[in-house]
């Protein structure tokens, strides 16, 4: 996860968080989409999957295998991942677009039978997802940067008991963070979002 130091400036006059600075790809994200709400149910899971390929890696990498990961997966269209079954695990083992983990494949393709049961349900994911955070991003105080948080070990324990893996309380955090329910752009970054209480 980044860490937390003062946001120097870039060419066009604006601070951003540190984290950012260190790839083209990673300050476009951070500019575009690290911190924005998001309450797209599908586009909630995707990113909760693509951070669970993460885990190990940089997330530099999977901004690069962002458009990979979507062609293989479907667009990270849940009904249809949660298809697939053991030939579409061997091909895309065989995608070196994408990270080729065992494990985090059949983690997507569990992910997205977990989903499409939470909604045969009757029940959103992204409303499952924000009623966490009370339906508003929680701010951080833009200094202090977690691994983890007791809220994203309440959350990580939840997803799991749901049937979600590679959800451990930092890649949920990160996760958090991703998506908007935690804004955690350092206290001088340009994009910390002032409306949030």
């Amino acid at each position: 996860m980044p860490t937390r130091s003062s946001a120097p400036f870039q060419p066009d006059g604006r601070p951003r968080c540190a984290w950012a600075l260190g790839s083209p790809s990673l300050c476009a994200y951070h500019d575009a989409e690290w911190g924005v709400p998001q309450h797209d149910s599908r586009m909630l899971w995707e990113m909760l999957m693509l951070e669970g390929f993460q885990a190990g890696l940089s997330w530099d990498v999977v901004l690069r295998k962002r458009e990979a990961f979507r062609r293989a997966f479907e667009g990270f269209d849940p009904e249809r991942v949660a298809g697939f079954g053991e030939a579409d695990v061997q091909r895309l083992l065989g995608d070196a677009g994408i990270v080729r983990s065992r494990a985090k494949i059949q983690a997507t393709i569990d992910g997205a039978r977990v989903w499409c049961a939470m909604r045969e349900r009757g029940e959103d994911f992204a409303a499952w997802c924000w009623d966490f955070v009370g339906g508003r991003p929680l701010r951080g105080d833009g200094v202090h940067v977690a691994a983890s948080t007791p809220l994203s070990e309440r959350v990580s324990a939840e997803l799991k008991r749901r049937g979600f893996r590679f959800v451990g309380p930092t890649i949920v955090h990160a996760w958090m963070q991703a998506v908007g329910m935690v804004d955690d752009h350092a206290v001088d970054c340009a994009w910390r979002r002032e409306s949030v209480a």
